[in-house]
């Protein structure tokens, strides 16, 4: 008998399921950025975050946890899916108080939406849409804020959650499943089809199984065992379940057709399901409209099929969630994969993609675009290439070299500068006097132009304010560093107001920024009257003041 040992089996791959997530702990930082709804947040916002999700059955909801452990939520509120205390939407975070300082294990929502979220210490919270009972409080009511679910699950610690539509399951760490709400189709697994107001243990054929993953579809439900076994239940019109027909279960199945392998992960989609071996081996079944299974055609799969079996890498992570008909896949070598319903478009065929993570192609291709599993944005020690280089700009511990302007030093690595800008690599190159200095002296440019300019070159980005930008457009100029220049220019033509922009054309006119002259040009054509009022105005010199009269002459500025 074909047996995977549980410690390896879950020491090797964290078992995501469908909209069930437990956050990862190592890898790079997610960039939560990618989900339109995260650009409302700040930066600083941003930085505080080490897990989200989007959720809701148009994106429209987030939830997110800091590194202080404090919960955060905003969006449309639907359902009271935020938990906040009442039905309104906020685009402003709100903190839901009653989290504070619980951290956070796993979380799931359903199409409602409601929200499972466990802790750390085996606690159960529930909160949103009840109108099958989903939230296992006992009633249909909705729940506006977090409430603790604790019907039979006295003295069990729950370590994971996932959520169908309007059903849930519960995972403890004994092994045990439970499951409660809607129930049309046996998708809580009690041998019948009456809604389930509160947690049930699943037992039948699992009874005395230790079960290590759970995961939903929209009604169905699905379990792994701890030696790789796949146990289905729920809705199968679609064969979603994988055990050959497409009758409903009403208990617990196993799939057969995955007999004598070790199963890792299983992704439920909407009506399509996804596993992962642990040798890398990826099995597709249940509804294809979309090409979801990655099969090459439309047509459903009532048993598991293999896919991606031509690749040279092997598999080792699998997306799907119960909201979408999109699949995903990332290989060992880093190549992320997509197929199904891609942003209305039907690809049947996994589809080689640029994005470094799965959760790009939900963030980027998904409909809705949510998040299939609780991101982590946990800071790791690694730092890329360029996040080095931004972090050693103006380290004194690992400068080789010294600039002073206005009296202040800017510390900063020839080889970088060699590398980056044509000017350093000729003057420490061809015998220049400064290639033989410690401190290199500036005096023909103001300190905060000449440290961006040398941060530019360890970040490729430029952060002044305008009028200074004027400053590091001429020295831009005088370097013959293009690129800066016209990142000079965009700073500039974000940045014009009426008091400024004669300032600005004056500036463009001088260095020859011809589309940025344009520009401010424009601009003081249409605001004629505001600023031919400004300081700026008064003060230009004459030959200036004669060029603009008569262009703007020219463009019929002063005509009744």
């Amino acid at each position: 008998m074909f047996v995977c040992n549980r410690a390896s089996f879950l020491s090797i791959f964290p078992l995501f399921t469908s909209t069930s997530w437990r956050p990862r702990s190592v890898g790079a930082m997610v960039d939560v950025s990618k989900w339109p709804l995260f650009t409302l947040l700040s930066p600083q916002e941003l930085a505080t975050i080490r897990q989200a999700c989007i959720f809701g059955t148009s994106a429209n909801e987030a939830i997110y946890i800091t590194h202080d452990d404090e919960v955060f939520v905003f969006g449309l509120n639907c359902s009271n899916c935020l938990g906040t205390g009442d039905s309104l939407s906020t685009i402003v975070p709100k903190k839901l108080s009653c989290l504070q300082g619980k951290k956070v294990s796993s979380l799931s929502y359903g199409s409602g939406p409601h929200i499972l979220l466990a802790t750390d210490h085996g606690e159960l919270f529930a909160w949103g849409h009840n109108g099958y009972s989903q939230l296992g409080n006992g009633t249909t009511n909705q729940v506006l804020s977090p409430v603790l679910v604790t019907t039979n699950l006295q003295n069990k610690k729950v370590k994971e959650v996932a959520c169908g539509s309007h059903h849930s399951m519960a995972l403890t760490q004994d092994g045990e499943v439970f499951a409660w709400g809607y129930n049309n189709c046996g998708q809580v697994g009690s041998g019948s089809t009456a809604n389930q107001p509160s947690p049930r243990r699943v037992s039948s054929c699992l009874q005395g199984k230790t079960v290590v993953g759970i995961a939903c579809g929209q009604t169905s439900s699905m379990a792994v065992v701890d030696n790789g076994e796949v146990y289905g239940w729920g809705y199968n019109g679609n064969g979603q379940l994988g055990v050959g027909n497409n009758g409903n279960q009403l208990t617990p199945c196993r799939l057969a057709a995955l007999q004598g392998l070790c199963i890792q992960q299983v992704r439920p989609g909407y009506a399509h399901c996804l596993a992962l071996t642990d040798e890398g081996l990826l099995y597709a079944w249940g509804a294809n409209t979309y090409g979801q299974l990655g099969t090459g055609n439309r047509c459903n799969q009532l048993s598991p099929v293999q896919i991606m079996a031509e690749k040279e890498s092997r598999v080792v992570e699998v997306a799907a969630c119960h909201s979408t008909h999109t699949s995903a896949a990332k290989t060992q070598s880093g190549q992320v994969y997509m197929w199904g319903q891609c942003r209305g478009q039907s690809i049947i065929m996994p589809h080689l993609t640029h994005f470094a993570t799965t959760d790009d192609v939900f963030a980027c291709f998904a409909t809705p675009s949510v998040m299939w599993r609780l991101l982590s944005a946990e800071h790791d020690d690694f730092l890329t290439v360029a996040q080095a280089l931004k972090k050693e700009f103006d380290s004194p511990e690992t400068a080789d070299l010294k600039f002073s302007v206005d009296g202040k030093y800017i510390h900063v690595h020839k080889a970088v500068l060699k590398i980056r800008c044509e000017h350093f690599r000729s003057m420490f190159q061809s015998h220049w006097t400064e290639d033989l200095q410690e401190v290199i002296e500036i005096d023909q440019f103001s300190y905060p132009v000449y440290r961006s300019f040398l941060q530019f070159l360890y970040t490729d980005t430029v952060d002044l304010p305008p009028e200074d930008a004027i400053g590091l457009l001429d020295l831009a100029t005088s370097y013959c560093e293009n690129r800066l220049k016209r990142l000079c220019q965009q700073t500039i033509k974000r940045g014009i107001t009426v008091e400024n922009a004669f300032t600005l054309l004056s500036a463009a006119v001088r260095y020859d920024a011809e589309d940025l002259e344009e520009f401010c040009f424009r601009f003081c054509i249409n605001h004629l009257t505001q600023v031919t009022q400004t300081r700026a105005f008064y003060q230009v010199d004459g030959e200036m003041l004669k060029e603009f009269i008569n262009r703007a002459s020219r463009c019929g500025a002063f005509k009744n």
